[in-house]
């Protein structure tokens, strides 16, 4: 409990949905992650991602707020190194990286903002967000350095618990 006295936040107030496997394995192959590629896992949760990344062959940092979570990434991926911080707040990587992600749909804006200006450094991005948070994104003029597109379209049954709300791949290029 913490200091407040007051229990901790239940899963639905951190807002987490944890990804079926086969549909996280989808989402990694169609990003075309490279072996040695510094990937991001931003909202890696229990490592559904995670696992898939290492797999193939990604050099993996996961961000995960949980405290119990990130825990548990440790004793899950020893080679991985996990990060437990806020992801609107974590310190992007000086070298060149991409990000491959299911991250909280609530801060959707600020995480763009803060990968889009990271510039030339951030590769590309494949994240899995609300269906209607990537239209939005994906239908906006985009910035010079970067493309933003719809990709594959993820159905609720692919999380548990399942979301209220459809979700969908949007994903970033450098141009």
């Amino acid at each position: 409990m913490p200091a407040s006295g007051r229990p901790g936040p239940s899963r639905r107030a951190w807002g987490w949905h944890r990804l079926d496997d086969a549909w996280a394995a989808r989402i990694v192959t169609a990003a075309e992650v490279r072996p040695g590629e510094l990937v991001l896992d931003i909202g890696a949760g229990t490592g559904a991602l995670t696992g898939h990344l290492v797999r193939a062959g990604a050099r993996v940092v996961a961000v995960e707020l949980h405290p119990g979570r990130a825990a548990l990434l440790r004793q899950r991926f020893p080679g991985v190194t996990v990060v437990q911080a806020d992801a609107r707040s974590i310190r992007l990587p000086g070298s060149m990286f991409r990000v491959v992600a299911n991250p909280p749909y609530g801060i959707t804006a600020d995480l763009l903002h803060l990968l889009l200006t990271a510039g030339p450094r951030l590769r590309a991005a494949d994240l899995v967000l609300q269906r209607a948070a990537v239209r939005k994104y994906a239908s906006q003029r985009t910035p010079r350095t970067h493309r933003l597109s719809a990709g594959l379209t993820v159905p609720r049954h692919a999380f548990r618990p399942p979301p209220r709300v459809d979700s969908a791949v949007l994903l970033v290029r450098r141009r």
